[in-house]
């Protein structure tokens, strides 16, 4: 264990230098998001950052202070606290920008912690204090790890840190991270599974109705609802709670949801079914155990559900009318559904895909173009522009996005 783990560090340091120094040489050395977030470090911060700048401490503890982070991280501090201490991490809780709101260290990691601001108001997005896994996780909406060399700051490269999102469990939306880190020679396979399930233990302690502070709230925040993904995955939750449903269940939920204004029995059959011969009681039936699932708030004639409803669908089109593509892009997780063989559900896959397609064309960002590209490997023409827009100039992405080109075309 110990050997394999300096072992990985010795590929991360080499990675890493030869990112910093040469700028290429490191696509196949490490993962695709690790690259990205080194490119995105190196335009704001030197490597040899010595520590993270800092907030004001009264704006900070304010925040927190009106956040419904406090009352959840108060509710399960407890366990926070002991889990530092008996693993000897330093474990904090940040807003939405990746500014640190809390944290608790075991004795060695809290002094560690404090030498590069890993405190309350601590700014650790990456073009503030390079790659971390506070950052990816935040960023991705996604439970993420980053390793010693890994980190863009030599000031962490002794560091192992393993982060998850934290979501109001009513809306979906995303309030922030929870993040543990210790010394690199500390990793364990199981840090990452207990990030994840820190982030559960704190959105379990949530107040109702949390909404992010400082903007307002979108359609179906801040109040029970449906919260619906369709793209590259199949989610539902409905007041914070998993729904369980078949196949089908979920594709009339999906266009049910896609269609607020609601569906005549004819229309949904044909949205559904299309020309296959199935009856209309099959598809009672399963409106009624769909309606069941949904505590009875689906009504009839039309069918039409009566809670708030979002859906990554209309955050993705939305995004892209206001002219957010990187936005866009990391909230596109693929195809709508795939494998559906739902006419209706076909159709508007094929409309958002081509939307996003067609919005990197016109705008082919290197870093949205590379974020696309773990979603749709095989879209050439689409890293072929974002190279022609490079023109051969330097760029950090430009290994990559040539090794992702010669992948899919091998």
């Amino acid at each position: 264990m110990e050997a394999d783990l300096r072992a990985r560090r010795v590929d991360a340091v080499r990675a890493w230098t030869s990112f910093v120094e040469h700028g290429d040489g490191a696509e196949h050395l490490v993962r695709p998001e690790i690259l990205s977030s080194w490119a995105r470090s190196e335009q704001t911060i030197s490597p040899e950052v010595a520590y993270a700048p800092l907030d004001d401490e009264q704006e900070t503890a304010a925040y927190f202070r009106e956040s419904p982070l406090q009352t959840a991280v108060e509710r399960v501090e407890e366990d926070l606290r002991r889990t530092a201490e008996d693993g000897d991490l330093v474990v904090a809780v940040t807003d939405p920008q990746t500014r640190i709101l809390w944290t608790y260290g075991g004795r060695t990691m809290r002094r560690k912690a404090e030498s590069v601001n890993f405190v309350a108001g601590g700014r650790w997005d990456d073009r503030s204090a390079g790659t971390n896994a506070l950052d990816l996780a935040n960023r991705l909406d996604r439970a993420a790890m980053v390793f010693s060399a890994e980190h863009y700051a030599s000031m962490v490269h002794n560091w192992v840190c393993w982060a998850a999102p934290v979501h109001d469990p009513v809306t979906g939306v995303q309030l922030g991270v929870l993040d543990l880190s210790t010394t690199w020679d500390r990793t364990h396979p199981i840090g990452l599974a207990t990030a994840q399930v820190m982030a559960r233990l704190i959105e379990q302690a949530m107040p109702a109705s949390a909404t992010p502070l400082g903007r307002a709230p979108a359609p179906g925040e801040g109040q029970p609802g449906l919260v619906l993904s369709v793209l590259g995955t199949a989610e539902a939750h409905l007041d914070g709670q998993r729904l369980l449903l078949n196949r089908r269940q979920t594709e009339i939920l999906a266009l049910l949801a896609l269609h607020p204004e609601g569906l005549s029995l004819d229309r949904l059959h044909a949205a559904v079914y299309g020309d296959h011969a199935v009856t209309f009681s099959t598809l009672k039936a399963e409106v009624s155990h769909l309606r069941h699932a949904l505590g009875g708030q689906l009504s009839s004639r039309p069918y039409r559900l009566t809670m708030p409803v979002a859906t990554d669908v209309d955050h993705v089109l939305s995004m892209l009318r206001r002219g957010r593509l990187a936005r866009a892009v990391e909230a596109y997780g693929g195809d709508l559904l795939p494998g559906t063989d739902s006419p209706a559900l076909q159709e508007l896959g094929e409309y958002v895909a081509v939307a996003v397609r067609e919005a990197l064309l016109a705008d082919p960002d290197p870093e949205a173009v590379a974020t696309y590209g773990e979603r749709a490997p095989y879209d050439t023409e689409v890293v072929e522009a974002a190279l022609a827009r490079l023109g051969g100039r330097a760029h950090p992405l430009a290994p990559l996005l040539k090794a992702r080109l010669a992948a899919a075309r091998a």
